[in-house]
């Protein structure tokens, strides 16, 4: 059997683990849509008569049927969709912090599970209660929040310095399960029911959790099966910049005082209200201002995060090639790539904001904005840990304490300029918000921000030495360490 290494495992692992983390997410984004009681198009605007012919290019699309379900307005609505992120924030920093003590496997798999389980209850908890489903899907909010930071403990622990563009694309595994899951979604209500979104989102996530229990493990040295080359070429490659299993105290004021760290916040804050805004109400606008039917609206609100995806991962592998070769510095590569995930997507969300009432610019021009938002994965993602390996969890816990808010604000937002009011105009708003928060954000990062280890990942002054192996060291190569060290046994050469 030909030889597997375990990041390679790890990667796919983590990739359909935010797959389904994101599945979780965003399934009531769509089952919104053909669970309210009201036919989407009786409150629409029209578009203007010369762009009807584009919408009649995909006569699928049409709106073609009645609804009959819950009489929520549009304020109960956005609700709904906002209250996964009211208390998303609140396990970011508990997160990191127990991963830290207890490992991402447990802490990254019990995120998702549980998450996954609550799916089997929510059409049940539908029918029972307006005000059950909400706090069911709080509840899941609140679980699942623990997941992101979680990961960059395990990042940290198994990816070099150079590799690390390129596995943080596997948190990208979000994009695709947007892509992947609208139309899916969209598909499996216009074939028989939404109830059946949400079973198919917990048999999924169950048989991921089974396999990440018997996949995944929180470092190269707990690993049975890994070969001895490539554990030492992790261990080298990290070197000292990731202590030992029981580093010190946390450096909570160094953390708190850290330029550095907060700029990465600010880089957050933009980044997810962008990709929020967009991912949360694209379903709705397209439904009601372009007047698209279920399968349409799947696909057209998916298709922009699979491309975001297959960016991330296209990017990824030119910044760790920069890096490599040391065309840029590590700081210069992350503020290229924030300069692209916030500012030249808000320029795209501005061009939204003027041209949406053409559905053909409409589409395109979502499906470009979000693709760009692919380059957070080179960007402030990467550079938490570039900041400090040892306390990348924490650190990713404090952005994401800040950074989840725009889930629940963006939606309140939404919901007041366009409760009664689903018009061209409203959304027009709604984008010039979006973009305002990308742009202002991506130019602090650009000029304020740093991805150099810092002073405080060990506790101590870094040394020279430190930094170097970080920054400038060259790394043995792979195959020389594999050419120099034989495999364990037959059995740890595969994964």
């Amino acid at each position: 059997m030909a030889n597997v290494e375990a990041r390679t495992v790890l990667w796919y692992m983590t990739f359909i683990g935010f797959i389904v983390n994101y599945m979780i997410r965003i399934n009531l984004n769509i089952t919104i849509v053909d669970m309210i009681a009201t036919k989407a198009a009786d409150n629409a605007t029209a578009l203007p008569k010369p762009y009807t012919l584009e919408r009649q290019l995909l006569d699928w699309a049409e709106l073609d049927y009645e609804q009959n379900g819950f009489s929520w307005n549009q304020k109960e609505q956005s609700n709904l969709l906002g209250s996964f992120f009211w208390l998303h924030w609140c396990l970011q920093l508990p997160g990191g912090i127990l991963a830290r003590k207890y490992g991402t496997k447990l802490i990254f798999g019990l995120s998702n599970g549980i998450g996954v389980l609550c799916c089997f209850f929510i059409p049940i908890v539908s029918y029972w209660s307006y005000s059950a489903l909400l706090w069911l899907r709080v509840f899941q909010g609140l679980i699942t929040g623990g997941a992101w930071p979680s990961m960059h403990v395990l990042t940290a622990k198994w990816i070099p310095p150079n590799e690390r563009s390129k596995f943080v694309s596997a948190y990208l595994g979000s994009s695709v399960g947007v892509a992947l899951f609208y139309p899916i979604f969209g598909y499996i209500i216009a074939w028989s029911s939404w109830e059946w979104v949400y079973y198919v989102c917990g048999i999924v996530g169950t048989l991921w959790y089974i396999a990440w229990q018997f996949l995944v493990y929180n470092s190269p040295a707990e690993h049975p099966r890994i070969a001895q080359y490539e554990q030492r070429y992790i261990e080298k490659s990290l070197g000292a910049s990731v202590g030992s299993s029981k580093p010190g105290p946390t450096p909570w004021r160094e953390i708190a005082l850290s330029r550095p760290v907060w700029m990465n916040v600010v880089a957050q804050w933009g980044g997810i209200w962008g990709l929020f805004t967009l991912m949360t109400q694209a379903p709705t606008y397209f439904r009601l201002i372009h007047h698209w039917n279920i399968r349409a609206t799947g696909f057209l609100s998916g298709l922009p995060h699979l491309m975001r995806m297959l960016f991330a991962y296209i990017f990824s592998m030119l910044a760790d090639y920069l890096l490599r070769t040391d065309r840029l510095s590590r700081t210069n590569v992350r503020k290229l790539a924030t300069f692209i995930c916030c500012v030249v997507k808000g320029g795209v969300v501005l061009g939204l904001a003027y041209f949406g009432y053409n559905a053909t610019a409409a589409i395109v021009l979502v499906t470009v904005a979000t693709m760009f938002h692919g380059a957070v994965s080179s960007g402030p993602l990467a550079s938490m840990v570039d900041l400090s390996p040892n306390y990348a969890g924490i650190v990713l816990g404090v952005g994401g304490m800040v950074g989840c808010m725009p889930g629940f604000i963006s939606p309140y937002i939404v919901g007041v300029l366009t409760q009664n009011n689903q018009t061209l105009e409203a959304w027009k708003n709604v984008f010039i918000i979006c973009a305002g928060m990308l742009i202002g954000s991506g130019v602090l990062y650009v000029l304020f921000s740093e991805s150099q280890l810092q002073s405080w990942n060990s506790g101590v002054p870094a040394s020279t030495a430190d930094v170097a192996l970080e920054e400038k060291q060259p790394l043995q190569s792979l195959p020389e360490l594999q050419s120099s060290a034989a495999p364990k046994s037959k059995s740890q050469a595969t994964t």
